[in-house]
């Protein structure tokens, strides 16, 4: 799974291998929900994600990313523990509970945080310590709700407000029920819009319907894709989408709905506004 990711440097489970091979999972394995939004099936099984993610070199959402980062630290003698986790979409909302999972790693009697399934989250892993960790233009934040419950605090502007997480280990098969739930429900927003999304070089780029929104420390930017040649470009190029996987008509239909997605959006805004 090394050349996957591009890594080329040495391997041994230590903080430095570790924090190299998030980084380069972030930055190379694309966070998107394409395959949802085709109708095409999520598969947590392990045979299946390496094709996906390995072979095929695609992306995938939180389920599938976390999944595949924990092989691979694991490969790498990591000692990974998967954790159930539950997404606050607003500042003071509930946690979802297993709407999201997220990894922790024990090394030399200290834990890490590492999540390779928010999109626009961070790209080295967190210590499982309360307080304030700046990565780069982004400021995240662990708060201990209860003696094995912990909340994240995403940077103000991301996609999500927080999500908390229980340090009891689960498995990828403990999260297909609620994953085949979030990736065909009519009302899910991994079905209602197309993400895409990737750190690199100090900024985030995430792709929304058709709109493209940069992060960075120079502030924020964002642009709207004007047809599909320019759609498939930025897929590729920007995000890493390997186009032959979807093919012809798999980027046509997706440009599609990426349309009709946004012409929603604004018709919403326009009646709401």
């Amino acid at each position: 799974m090394l050349h996957r990711i591009g890594h080329r440097g040495r391997v041994a489970p230590d903080r430095r291998t570790l924090f190299a091979l998030h980084r380069s999972w972030r930055r190379m394995v694309p966070y998107e929900n394409i395959d949802i939004q085709l109708g095409r099936p999520i598969s947590l099984d392990p045979d299946a994600l390496t094709d996906k993610l390995v072979r095929r070199r695609r992306g995938g959402y939180c389920y599938e990313q976390n999944a595949g980062l924990a092989v691979l630290l694991r490969l790498a003698g990591f000692e990974v523990s998967m954790v159930e986790s539950g997404v606050m979409r607003q500042a003071h909302g509930d946690a979802m509970w297993g709407n999201h999972n997220a990894l922790v790693i024990d090394l030399d009697g200290s834990r890490w945080v590492a999540d390779a399934g928010i999109g626009d989250g961070f790209t080295e892993p967190l210590p499982l310590r309360e307080g304030a960790y700046r990565q780069g233009a982004f400021t995240y934040r662990l708060e201990r709700l209860a003696s094995d419950t912990w909340r994240f605090h995403h940077h103000p502007g991301a996609t999500i407000a927080s999500y908390d997480f229980r340090l009891q280990p689960r498995e990828p098969a403990d999260f297909t029920a609620r994953s085949h739930e979030l990736s065909t429900a009519a009302g899910s927003p991994y079905v209602t819009t197309l993400i895409v999304a990737r750190p690199v070089a100090g900024s985030t780029s995430l792709l929304l319907s058709r709109t493209v929104r940069q992060y960075s420390a120079d502030g924020r930017s964002s642009w709207v894709i004007r047809d599909v040649d320019e759609f498939a470009a930025t897929l590729s190029e920007n995000f890493l989408v390997p186009l032959d996987d979807l093919g012809p008509e798999g980027v046509t239909r997706l440009w599609e709905k990426a349309v009709a997605q946004d012409d929603l959006r604004q018709t919403r805004t326009r009646e709401t506004g």
